[in-house]
Order: structure tokens, then sequence, then C-alpha cells
């Protein structure tokens, strides 16, 4: 590649390299299809990266002669071991989704629908979009809402069943990466949905136990304070019992997170020190001690929630004792010692400083804040 000059406008002006799926975007500028959906989509930019004017119309035409002339080019230049870039596959159209969706209404064909569709929604951002712009966010909720509400009746039948629709539906669903106005949709479903990610959470597989926790979190980051108030206390039991199962790295942080958002609202913090959050957050905070990274997050999270318990709990509250009792003391002094983020630390000692007095006797206490603090 060094001894041939490409063509400057081979290349996306995006990754500057040369373009694989060349399209025109409304101002006439083209881009490689993967790098431009990723700005527009991912990033969530409303303007043309080159021309900056904003876009009011997000369609991608295909380049079809600029690819072709990059097809022969390449041709052209093998000898220099440049590779011919493949034809691409055009995205799926919101017609053949409509049918699929359609089809996916049988319960014969179901899982077959669904299969498909996960494997369009896993080719690129704009099958995604389309995808839900034809409602495959509504359809989907809806499989995982009636599994959940004939659950009781389908125990011993689903025992035998390797691939269940709810399973599907729930992966596509997260793997789509919803808008806000589809996520705000799942709560509206009179907290039906809610209920059906709390039942993946205590009885699904590894798998849908962590969608369910990630959708979870994305669904919380569109909730009012006042929507959070009303949701159940099993939802805390389950989150908990997800952080203690560490069934994934990633359904840990989210459910950390969770716990993070949910825990200063209202009797939660009541709720999540009922459901043992107090006892798996002081092990999250020893845990993984040879992975600096994991042991930070774990620290700056499980810090941050102890701390929303805390703010709220009396100085006789049995919860203070509790904390004692379980070695959250210690442990918050040993924060101090870690190499965690300043904020985190500023907490950690907020919260020994908060309970100075109901905590005096505990060892580490007293070392670590004698001088500061009056017995």
């Amino acid at each position: 590649m060094d001894e041939i000059q490409v063509p400057t406008y081979f290349l996306c002006p995006i990754s500057l390299e040369i373009m694989k799926d060349p399209v025109i975007l409304s101002t006439g500028i083209t881009y490689d299809r993967i790098c431009i959906e990723k700005w527009i989509l991912s990033r969530k930019n409303n303007t043309c990266p080159v021309t900056k004017q904003l876009l009011t119309d997000i369609e991608l035409t295909p380049n079809h002669t600029l690819r072709r002339l990059i097809q022969a080019w390449c041709t052209l230049n093998a000898s220099y071991g440049i590779q011919r870039i493949p034809t691409p596959r055009l995205p799926v159209s919101t017609s053949q989704i409509s049918k699929l969706l359609k089809d996916a209404k049988s319960p014969k064909l179901q899982i077959r629908c669904l299969k498909r569709l996960k494997s369009i929604a896993s080719e690129n951002e704009t099958n995604k979009r389309f995808m839900e712009a034809a409602g495959a966010s509504h359809f989907l909720a809806s499989v995982i809402i009636k599994a959940n509400r004939s659950a009781a009746d389908e125990v011993l039948e689903e025992e035998f069943e390797l691939t269940k629709p709810e399973d599907e539906a729930l992966s596509i669903l997260y793997q789509l990466q919803l808008s806000e106005t589809s996520l705000k949709f799942l709560i509206g479903q009179n907290g039906e949905f809610i209920e059906s990610m709390i039942r993946f959470m205590k009885s699904g597989n590894y798998e849908s136990r962590t969608y369910a926790v990630l959708l979870l979190k994305a669904i919380f980051s569109v909730v009012d304070q006042v929507e959070m108030i009303t949701f159940r206390g099993e939802l805390l039991k389950e989150l908990v019992h997800v952080l203690k199962d560490e069934i994934s790295p990633k359904a840990s942080k989210a459910a950390l997170q969770l716990l993070i958002n949910l825990c200063p609202v209202g009797r939660n913090r009541i709720k999540a020190s009922e459901a043992g959050a107090v006892q798996v957050i002081v092990d999250f905070l020893l845990s993984h001690p040879t992975d600096r990274r994991v042991s930070r997050f774990a620290s700056d999270r499980g810090v941050r929630i102890i701390h929303s318990i805390a703010k709220f709990s009396g100085s006789s509250s049995s919860v203070l004792q509790e904390m004692l009792q379980l070695g959250v003391v210690s442990n918050l002094c040993l924060v101090l010692q870690m190499d965690c983020g300043s904020k985190t630390k500023e907490k950690a000692t907020e919260i020994l400083k908060m309970h100075s007095r109901a905590w005096k006797n505990s060892p580490c206490f007293s070392i670590a804040f004698t001088s500061s603090y009056p017995a």
C-alpha cells in the first residue's frame, strides 16, 4: 500500500480508509456506510461530518458507481497486495421486516422468524433502525410479556425446549439498542415488561439474565424518579442475586449501576438492604484482587450504593449495626488505601464521618479516625 497512491475520493472522510460500502448522505458527501451509520446512530450526531450541515434526512443512498470504480482499481492493483472489496449486501427493506414480523405471529414459524430477525439486526445499524421503525420492539415485547403471563402453565414443557421464543426476543431487543421512545414504550406496558425482566433474572439462563439486566439499565436511564418508586422490592432482590452469582462482568456492572440509580429513591434503600445488598457489596469491594480495573469499578459503584443506604439511616438504625457486623467499616477503611478515584475516597470518608458515633467501637475505625473525630 506504501508503493501506490490511493485516489483521495476512494477514502472515507471519517476513517480515511478505502470505502467498502460507499453511500451518499443527503448533503451529497459520500462516506463508508459503517462509519456514517456509527456517526449518526451510535453517536447520536445530526450533522454532516464534512459540511457541518444539519441533517433533515438520514437516508443513505448506495454509491454504486464509486463502489465499482474502487473494485476495478483494487483488481488492477492486486499485484501490490490490494484485495478487491466484495459487493456489499443491501440493507433489508422495511417491507421485508414487516413480513417477518407478521409471519412470526404464527407459533410454527415464530422461532425461525425470530432467528432471521436476529441475523438481520446483527448485520448493520441501518437494519436495526428499519426494524425499530417497522414496530419490531412492540412485537418482541409482546412475545416476552405473553410468555411471562403463561409461564406458570408451561414450566414442564419449557424444561425440554431448547430455544424459547422469549429468549430470542429478549436478545434481539437488547441488540437493537432502542431509542428513548421505544424504551419508554416498554415501561408503559402496565409494568408487565418489567415483571417479565424480573422473571428472566430469577429463572432464565445466564445469557437471558444478562440481557434482562442490560435492558433494564437502558430502560431506567429514561425513567423519571417518580416511576422508580412504583417498582416492587423483588426487582432489587433479583439485582442483588445477579451480583452475587456474578453471571458476567457486563451484568454485574449493569446491576451495580441500577442499584445506584434506584437506592436513593423512596424506600428503595431499605428494600435493597433487606435484599442483602450490603453483604454483596462488601464482597464486591474485595472481589477480583488481581484485576485492578474490575476491582476499581466494583469499589466505585459499591461505595456509591452503600453511601445511598447509609445516608438515610439513623444513628441507631439496625442497618448501621448490620453494616458494622458485615465488615463495611473495615472495607471502607480499605477503600481509602486502594487505587480508587478521589470521589470514591471522598464518599467513603463521608460515610465514616456520618456514622462515627455508631461505629466508634470498630478497631479499623478507631485507628483511622481517632485522631480526627471524638470518641
